[in-house]
This record gives C-alpha cells, sequence and structure tokens, in this order.
C-alpha cells in the first residue's frame, strides 16, 4: 500500500497521524539512532526530512542514516529542489498557495520535474498555506512571501480549496518553524470542514494538549519539529499506550 493510501485508510478510520520533522541542518547524524529510539516509543507514524535551507547538503546523507535505523515512511519537505534525493520513500510536492512569489509556485517545481522522472519517490502534491504564527519564520525569508493572518479565515478556507479544486492530495497549514502560536483550531476546523482530502497542521506545537486540539479541530496529520529539536523528553509525552 503506498504512503498515500495509507493516509486515506488513517483519515477514513479516523486515526491520527503524526510526523516528526527533521531539519538536517539540525541534526546531528551521530545523534540519530539515539533519537529514533525515542522516536519508536512514541505515537509518530511518519517522519518529514527538510529545512527552508540545507546549506551543508546534508539531506541525503540523514535519510540514509534515518532509513538505517526506521521503518517509518520518509518524506522529504523539500525548501528547495536541492533536498531532492532518491533515498527517502516519498516527497511533498509543494506550491506556496499563500505566497505570490513565482518561484514557489511553479519554477522550483519545473526545475524538480526532470530529476522526480528519474526517482521512485512516491510524489504528494501539496499545497503549502503559510499562516501566521507571530513570528517572522525562515520559511518566509526564503520564500520571500507574507503568511495570511489568522484572523483572514476565509481567504485560508478559499486558499485551501482552491489546492484541493487544483489536484493536490494534501493541504498543509503551516505557522512555520518555531512560530509562537500554532495554527488556531478554529482555523483547521473551516478548513477540514471544507475540504475532502486529508489536512496536515504544524508549527508551533510544543504541548500534547496542543496537539491533541490540533487532532480534535479535524488535522489528519500533525507536524512537529522544533518542539522535539529543543526536548527531545517531549517523546515522554507522547509514548505509545
Amino acid at each position: 500500500m503506498s504512503i498515500y493510501q495509507n493516509i486515506l485508510k488513517a483519515k477514513k478510520e479516523g486515526k491520527k497521524l503524526l510526523a516528526v520533522l527533521i531539519d538536517p541542518e539540525k541534526i546531528d547524524i551521530e545523534n540519530i539512532p539515539l533519537f529514533f529510539e525515542k522516536v519508536h516509543q512514541s505515537i509518530a507514524t511518519h517522519i518529514f526530512v527538510g529545512g527552508s535551507t540545507d546549506k551543508n547538503n546534508q539531506t541525503k546523507n540523514v535519510v540514509i542514516a534515518i532509513k538505517n535505523v526506521t521503518k517509518l515512511p520518509v518524506i522529504l519537505f523539500p525548501g528547495d529542489v536541492t533536498q531532492i534525493t532518491n533515498t527517502a520513500d516519498g516527497i511533498l510536492f509543494l506550491n506556496l498557495l499563500s505566497g505570490r512569489n513565482p518561484e514557489y509556485l511553479i519554477e522550483q517545481q519545473i526545475k524538480a520535474a526532470p530529476i522526480l522522472q528519474k526517482t521512485t519517490l512516491e510524489i504528494l502534491p501539496t499545497g503549502y498555506i503559510l499562516i501566521d504564527g507571530g513570528k517572522e519564520t525562515a520559511t518566509l525569508r526564503v520564500s520571500n512571501t507574507k503568511p495570511i493572518s489568522q484572523n483572514n479565515k476565509e481567504l485560508i478556507k478559499n486558499t485551501s480549496k482552491a489546492g484541493e479544486l487544483l489536484g493536490k492530495k494534501l493541504i498543509y497549514l503551516e505557522a512555520g518553524s518555531g512560530a509562537k502560536v500554532p495554527v488556531d483550531a478554529s482555523i483547521i476546523s473551516v478548513v477540514k470542514n471544507n475540504l475532502n482530502i486529508p489536512l496536515i497542521a504544524g508549527g508551533g506545537i510544543r504541548s500534547k494538549k496542543q496537539l491533541e486540539n490540533a487532532f480534535a479541530a479535524g488535522a489528519d496529520i500533525v507536524v512537529i519539529g522544533t518542539a522535539f529539536e529543543n526536548d527531545e523528553t517531549f517523546f515522554n509525552q507522547l509514548k505509545k499506550q
């Protein structure tokens, strides 16, 4: 069964999924085995690998190290075309729908197309929507786009629906790495009720309560990265029952 089929199956069954986001610039490869001992004790179901930048070109090496210690699906979450590696299982093929910078609406995708044709990666077309998390994030600086205000629920809802109608298989609401506040539960709920495809939410989630709120509001997949980077004991709150 493909990664996407498994996501759809979980959505149908009401099973919530947790993706651990690993930034190649922020993890020491030597620490990956120990880190994954904690991952495997938690409710994590997917591994996302990527960041806004990868100055030392470590994505491939990080993915290889991860694949050596886990059977969880490893999905690229690339900041740009240079982070594509066939060593992963799949890739979130992103369109930054909230921005109007052509580089992230179509130019990066054109550059990626011939590379992806030569890989065995499962491609997951994803509508990526930046939501204001109260902090200027690396994604904002790199993409040179503005996030959508959390007060503008109508625009967030319509942007998400436009992504679905364009054929995206996933919608990703992102407050940004290290966001002060996560995407509000009311926004997740509004978007979820207007979509027929799975919904991802991430950014600024630092507690089990915030995770549960995102799930309760309708997120099918929640992504946590910075919280684990800053405090690996957070995994203790998310242990399997």
